[in-house]
This record gives structure tokens, sequence and C-alpha cells, in this order.
């Protein structure tokens, strides 16, 4: 135990001020998802932003594009919900039906192998197949929390698990304590959101 801590307690000590506005604004962006609150997109701006660089700097490609992909889903997630809040309190939480899901999880399979094949031969990425996986579903995940589907929180669930290992593994302590919160927080909004599903599905059928 103590050979695990002790690593782990000196990569967090040498965290970065750039790992901790990024943690601290990633902390932010998910507890006001959760909230459904429009402000959780310019939270999650600021955090990928700085992402994108920390994840380069360490040949961490496939994370360092997800999170420029995530820094332009935050700008179409902000115009989604405040469409939406324009026209009524809030965007309405969705259900997708469980054959999107099975097609949805192969189509991105797929995309999982063949870019972990062309990664781990083409360039010098690390933990190609983790990172791979991670990336593809990470952005399934990311349109879905911008179209408010509930199932959402499960797929982040299983993906936080997977990056935990991939962050410790490449010295990212502070980040990899930021995804077991994640972890939690994706319970936490399963059923928030879940509960508020149901609010408004019996509403609606008043």
């Amino acid at each position: 135990m103590m050979q695990f801590a002790q690593p782990f307690i000196q990569q967090l000590i040498a965290t970065s001020a750039l790992e901790w506005l990024a943690v601290i604004s990633a902390i932010a962006y998910l507890l006001l998802a959760i909230k459904e609150s429009l402000w959780c997109w310019p939270a999650a701006f600021a955090s990928t932003a700085i992402y994108i660089i920390l994840f380069f700097d360490v040949n961490l490609y496939m994370q360092s594009f997800l999170n420029f992909y995530y820094l332009i889903m935050a700008v179409y997630g902000w115009f989604q919900w405040n469409k939406i809040n324009n026209e009524s309190p809030q965007k309405s939480i969705l259900i997708w039906p469980i054959k999107r899901h099975f097609i949805l999880i192969g189509v991105t399979t797929f995309l999982v192998f063949v870019s972990a094949f062309l990664l781990k031969n083409h360039t010098e990425q690390d933990f190609a197949l983790i990172d791979s996986f991670t990336t593809w579903f990470a952005i399934l995940a990311t349109y879905m929390i911008t179209q408010k589907v509930l199932e959402n929180w499960l797929y982040w669930i299983i993906i936080d698990s997977v990056s935990i290992y991939l962050y410790l593994s490449k010295g990212f302590a502070l980040t990899a304590v930021l995804f077991f919160s994640y972890i939690i927080l994706a319970f936490i909004g399963w059923k928030t959101w879940k509960k508020h599903y149901e609010q408004q599905t019996s509403q609606a059928n008043r």
C-alpha cells in the first residue's frame, strides 16, 4: 500500500498550477451539468483548453484531440441549451432506444480499434488502445450530454473508470483523483436526471 501511496503523493505535490486550474474548472462543469445549468459550458471550455496543452506535452495525442473536441462541444452545448431556454424553462431530458445504443457502441468500438492500430504503428502515442477507447466513447457521451440524453451518465462511469489508470500511468495524479470523483458524480447525475425525466414525463401525460 505504501509503495503505491508514496509515488502518488509525490505526483500530487508536483502537480502544476495549470493542472489545478483545469481540475477546478472540470469539477465546476460537472456540478453545474448535474444541475442542468447553462453555465456548465463556459467551465468546460476553460478546463478543456488547458488539458489540450497538458496532454499534448506527454504524448497523449488522442486525449489532446479529445479535449479539442470538448472545446468545440462546449460552444455547441451552450447554444443547444440556450436555444431551448429561450423557448421554455430548460431543454427536456431524453432516453434513447436500446437499439440505437447497440449500433453506436458497435460503430464506436470499430473506431477505437482502427485508431489504436494507426497510432501504435505510426506515432509515438502511449497506451494507444486505452487512449482510443476513452477518446471515442467520450466523444459519443459528450454529444449525448449536449442533447440531454439520460444514459450519458452510464457511459461516463465506464469511461472515467478506465481513464483513472491512464492518468496515473502518465503522472497526472490530481486528474486521476478528479476522475474518481467523476464516477461518484456520474452516479449522482444519473439519479438526478432520472428523477427530472420522470417528473417531466409525468407532467407531459397530464
